[in-house]
């Protein structure tokens, strides 16, 4: 009896030291394998997330094909560089240009304005109007510093897309050849990875659809309701006679992630500005346009493309969007708050774990809400 006990000593600490060695040796070769692919985790990150989500257009174009796979990447591939990449690549370089020369100009108009003689031109019974070239000198040296470390943020967010041609395109072809792959996974390639995980598969469907709705939510809201008013924005801008409205309009699509006011932070220093000019009709035009069209934009389209699929606070939405562009560059506008949704998701996890004392007892409340 004593033998058989001391013999299993040794076996059971060689069976614990083999696996340790496994273990080191797979996060070795997993760190390495990392650092190989580092440079490209974002282009594959977002391969996955645009396969899934155009996941139902490709299952569509493959049973009009036939079942024939390779015919309905290559079609679904083309209809979303032709309806999506192309013209998104076209404004980004057209923003970056504008953007350039945003900054300088709003510099020189603030220089340029004469407060002195647009105060003779007020009316007698506005009570602030003696006050007014000193006020109206510190707001406009406000109002520019804003709107320059705006411009100087978005120039440096939009320079990162657009340097270094060779870049850029290469993480375009990775994403690009790594959807041909994607697009046909089933599961998708999120709920693969977690497969091989240690964790439990309840809190791997958790993980798993929580980057799915934030993604799905997050292209939805960010992109479609931001290139709605971003457009709008614009056009608005143009019609006024503003310089940079590519840029402007895209500086609205990212503020268009705070619901109802978005636009609306960078509407209405133009609209200062045009009546500090002097424009008063363009001024209040672009007003009205606002308040008519570019807000109501996000009232119709917001409950019905995103309503609750992210699940998360406005505040968060917004600091991680922010947080996202500044670390990541534009892909950060998906990337931020999936990182953010995830960081909510497994402190949830964890709190379930904890309540319930392991998560393999998470069935036993389930049973206890069922009954009346």
């Amino acid at each position: 009896m004593d033998r058989s006990t001391h013999g299993d000593g040794p076996t059971l600490t060689k069976a614990r030291f083999q696996m340790f060695l496994i273990g080191l040796a797979s996060l070795a070769i997993a760190a390495a394998f990392l650092g190989l692919i580092w440079n490209y985790l974002i282009a594959l990150f977002m391969a996955a997330v645009i396969s899934i989500l155009a996941a139902p257009v490709y299952q569509w174009v493959f049973e009009k094909t036939g079942e024939r796979k390779n015919l309905a990447v290559g079609l679904t591939l083309t209809g979303l560089a032709v309806c999506v990449l192309i013209p998104l690549i076209a404004i980004i370089i057209l923003s970056a240009h504008q953007a350039a020369s945003v900054a300088a100009n709003l510099t020189n108009w603030a220089k340029s304005v004469d407060l002195h003689s647009l105060e003779g031109s007020l009316p007698a019974w506005i009570p602030f109007k003696v006050d007014f070239a000193a006020i109206g000198s510190t707001v406009v040296t406000k109002i520019t510093e804003a709107a320059g470390q705006i411009a100087d943020f978005f120039v440096s967010v939009l320079s990162q897309a657009t340097k270094g041609t060779v870049s850029f395109f290469l993480n375009l072809f990775i994403m690009i050849y790594a959807m041909v792959f994607f697009l046909p996974q089933k599961p998708n390639v999120f709920r693969q990875l977690l497969s091989h995980s240690a964790l439990p598969h309840a809190v791997q469907h958790q993980l798993a659809d929580r980057v799915i709705s934030i993604s799905r939510a997050t292209i939805k809201g960010t992109f479609l309701i931001g290139v709605a008013q971003g457009f709008l924005g614009g056009f608005g801008f143009w019609m006024a006679g503003l310089g940079g409205a590519a840029f402007w309009g895209c500086v609205m699509a990212v503020f268009s992630i705070i619901p109802g006011i978005g636009p609306g932070l960078v509407i209405f220093p133009a609209v200062i500005y045009l009546a500090v000019e002097g424009h008063m009709i363009a001024a209040i035009g672009l007003a009205v346009w606002t308040v008519l069209v570019v807000t109501t934009v996000d009232n119709f389209l917001r409950p019905a493309l995103v309503g609750r699929d992210t699940k998360m606070p406005d505040l968060l939405v917004l600091i991680s969007t922010f947080g996202g562009l500044a670390a990541f560059g534009a892909v950060g506008l998906v990337l931020g708050p999936v990182i953010a949704g995830l960081f909510l998701t497994i402190w949830s996890i964890l709190e379930e774990y904890l309540r319930s004392d392991g998560l393999a007892e998470q069935p036993e409340p389930a049973e206890e809400d069922q009954s009346p």
